[in-house]
């Protein structure tokens, strides 16, 4: 037992656990701590704490119906699975790459019910940045820290992918509105902010990459399908 405070907030009973980490000496109130997994839609979620937020460990599997590459929308949702042009649902929910990495999904899929349990949500373009300069040491090595370690599901050279957070990013791929689904090199994320730059039709995106150590913020049309994780309330 100690005294702990964390950004000015101290517990008040006194109680606190560190985080066993190598990029941080933060320490969170106990009874905060993120434990176990979670059920939604039929699936168990493993679940981890990562500084003062509680994230999905993998990959949003929420699969109403499955599209093919080719269709796609700024404003009504579509659910993709990589390399699956199929729109067979019972299909690409048995496919390996559902299996491994989920599903892509265009932004307006991303906002949209059902997609997180009841108390989560897609984390805003604030939540991310929080998650990679509060607690992962900043863009440029957050990434590893995120990325899957080994060769399992990223290609070589896979640099500084140590998966020391917990996070387990894969490299699920996206869904162009031009190319399909173009490569396995690199995993991206959505966030639920918006680019607000005088239009409406891009949001905001974090991307780990298979030759870098940095995660990259990037806004993309809404069109396009990338992977999503939950974050607690």
């Amino acid at each position: 037992n100690g005294s702990c405070e964390y950004e000015g907030d101290s517990c008040d009973d006194g109680n606190f656990t560190t985080l066993n980490d190598s990029w941080s000496n933060n320490c969170v109130c106990e009874g905060d701590i993120c434990e176990g997994n979670i059920y939604h839609d039929g699936y168990e979620y493993s679940i981890i704490q990562i500084g003062q937020q509680c994230w999905f460990a993998e990959n949003c599997r929420y699969l109403p119906e499955v599209s093919p590459s080719s269709e796609g929308s700024t404003t009504e949702p579509y659910y993709y699975v990589n390399e699956i042009e199929s729109t067979d649902l019972e299909y690409a929910l048995a496919s390996s790459p559902y299996e491994t990495s989920g599903v892509l999904y265009n932004w307006p899929a991303v906002m949209a019910a059902g997609i997180c349990p009841s108390g989560w949500h897609i984390p805003s373009d604030e939540e991310f940045t929080q998650l990679i300069d509060n607690f992962l040491g900043g863009s440029d090595v957050a990434g590893g820290k995120m990325k899957e370690a080994g060769y399992d599901h990223w290609p070589s050279p896979n640099t500084g992918a140590t998966n020391s957070s917990g996070w387990t990013g894969l490299p699920g791929g996206i869904r162009s509105f031009t190319l399909g689904f173009p490569n396995q090199d690199y995993g991206q994320w959505w966030s639920s902010s918006e680019y607000d730059f005088g239009n409406n039709s891009d949001s905001w995106s974090y991307k780990l990459h298979y030759d870098h150590e940095w995660i990259s913020r990037n806004d993309y049309h809404k069109s396009y399908g990338f992977s999503a994780r939950c974050v607690r309330d």
